[in-house]
């Protein structure tokens, strides 16, 4: 396959970026999409040239650092998929293919195709901790927990803080990912002591950073690798007002 990528170049925060164009040809199709950028990064450091700077760490789809944004969607044209595992097979030879990073105010660029994504840290810091007994671990069945709760809870678990909704969302919006992080822990027997007082903390703290507000677009969970519904933002919002409401948090 012969490819031409536009791909967006910045030297550092606050400094002028642009876009731009890179000739890569023999492009195999069974690269992933992380693999052609190592191969065009080795051909720029043989030509003398900087090399193109993105995040990445596992490369299996489970640590959420390869963020980038292909031809206009998230993590590329396949749904449920990460960048890393997207295939060059979904390419077609001779296709123009525009790579830029993630486009949000929270998420300030560091170089090129890298952002800093600190401000989620943040966010589930303030989240807290959960009160559980110490000592041995206890028997997995001890506590019963309703099977709809369980897999909503495992589905939450699922987000891996990439930050796809955020760059996909009109508004630059977080409350997929804050919603994930609170329902994976609301949902859980261990969770409920500090259920109300996590949720005001974390939504306090997500509209502290340079996130916009949800207007249900619904961009988040069409682009979101795990599949993450828009359900759980319903959910936090419920958990938020209830919290309110009795004076927690």
């Amino acid at each position: 396959m012969n490819l031409t990528l536009y791909v967006w170049r910045q030297a550092g925060p606050g400094e002028p970026g642009a876009m731009k164009r890179y000739d890569v040809p023999d492009v195999s199709p069974d690269m992933s999409f992380l693999e052609m950028l190592d191969v065009l990064n080795e051909r720029l450091l043989e030509r003398g040239e900087e090399p193109i700077a993105f995040d990445h760490d596992c490369r299996e789809g489970i640590c959420g650092s390869c963020g980038m944004v292909i031809n206009g969607r998230p993590h590329g044209p396949q749904r449920k998929t990460t960048a890393c595992q997207l295939h060059m097979r979904h390419f077609r030879d001779g296709d123009s293919i525009y790579v830029e990073p993630w486009r949000a105010a929270a998420f300030p660029v560091i170089k090129d195709l890298v952002v800093d994504r600190s401000a989620f840290d943040r966010i589930i810091e303030a989240g807290g901790y959960i009160s559980v007994n110490a000592g041995a671990a206890p028997e997995a069945n001890v506590i019963p927990v309703p099977k709809d709760d369980a897999e909503a809870a495992f589905d939450a678990a699922a987000c891996i803080g990439c930050g796809a909704c955020v760059a996909a969302c009109p508004n630059g919006a977080a409350q997929l990912f804050t919603a994930a992080k609170i329902t994976h822990l609301g949902l859980m027997p261990q969770g409920q002591a500090e259920r109300q007082r996590r949720v005001v903390k974390m939504v306090a703290q997500m509209e502290d950073e340079a996130f916009g507000s949800c207007t249900n677009h619904r961009e988040c969970e069409a682009v979101c690798p795990k599949g993450i519904a828009i359900t759980t933002i319903a959910r936090m919002n419920r958990d938020y007002l209830k919290a309110r409401l009795f004076g927690k948090g």
